[in-house]
């Protein structure tokens, strides 16, 4: 990235406020994510992606940005359990001249084996928040936030996914709080074989939030 390269928001006008009552509206976890995958866009393009990789996409802002850094090479998937995510993601990308396929599966099971190895850049902004067990799961709204015991139930649940989809060029970004306990997410995926670097923090309100990036150990960075 030249000094002062900045990449444009996606532009998402065409969403409208009975989107935002089932589908996440972008806040400060969606835009960090965005800030550091821009911060990041010279590794990115090293890496010479041909498959990208959104899991849980929502409004579809990140895969679209992240489209704005990559250009048109790569293919841009997305998954979402929830279909009117799948329709917003597909059409925020429309509305950015990135072409976005949605996928609708729970987190990325319907990817395999098809895309085993093969993802480049895998991005996913989980429900992170300290829950009841019982809120986890739904397919509304509140999917997008209940996390369960340390916000980690479904981000636990698809870790195991990680080293089945990513290729050995690959990155992983993740989107945590810290009673996620960090830490301790570092040492489960060092036993998946993976690197982790903090590439980003920031408070918001009570939340301090933190963009992991897991890289297979045997890539030099």
């Amino acid at each position: 990235m030249t000094m002062g390269e900045t990449f444009p928001t996606p532009d998402l006008s065409h969403l409208t406020a009975e989107d935002y009552e089932h589908v996440y509206e972008p806040a400060e976890d969606t835009f960090l994510l965005m800030d550091a995958l821009e911060k990041d866009a010279d590794f990115l393009r090293s890496i010479a992606p041909s498959f990208c990789l959104e899991v849980g996409c929502g409004s579809g802002a990140v895969i679209t940005f992240l489209g704005s850094i990559l250009g048109s090479r790569p293919h841009y998937l997305c998954t979402d359990l929830n279909p009117r995510a799948a329709q917003c993601a597909a059409m925020t990308g429309k509305q950015n001249n990135v072409y976005v396929q949605p996928v609708l599966t729970d987190l990325a099971s319907a990817l395999l084996p098809r895309l085993q190895n093969k993802v480049d850049v895998m991005i996913f902004n989980p429900p992170y928040v300290v829950t009841p067990t019982e809120e986890v799961g739904s397919r509304g709204i509140e999917a997008s936030w209940a996390g369960g015991v340390k916000g980690r139930e479904v981000m636990d649940r698809f870790f195991p996914l990680v080293p089945k989809l990513l290729s050995e060029k690959g990155a992983f970004y993740l989107v945590t709080i810290e009673q996620n306990d960090v830490e301790e997410i570092g040492s489960k995926m060092r036993t998946f074989g993976f690197t982790m670097d903090k590439i980003m923090s920031r408070k918001a309100g009570p939340e301090k939030l933190t963009i992991l990036r897991f890289c297979p150990c045997k890539r030099t960075m």
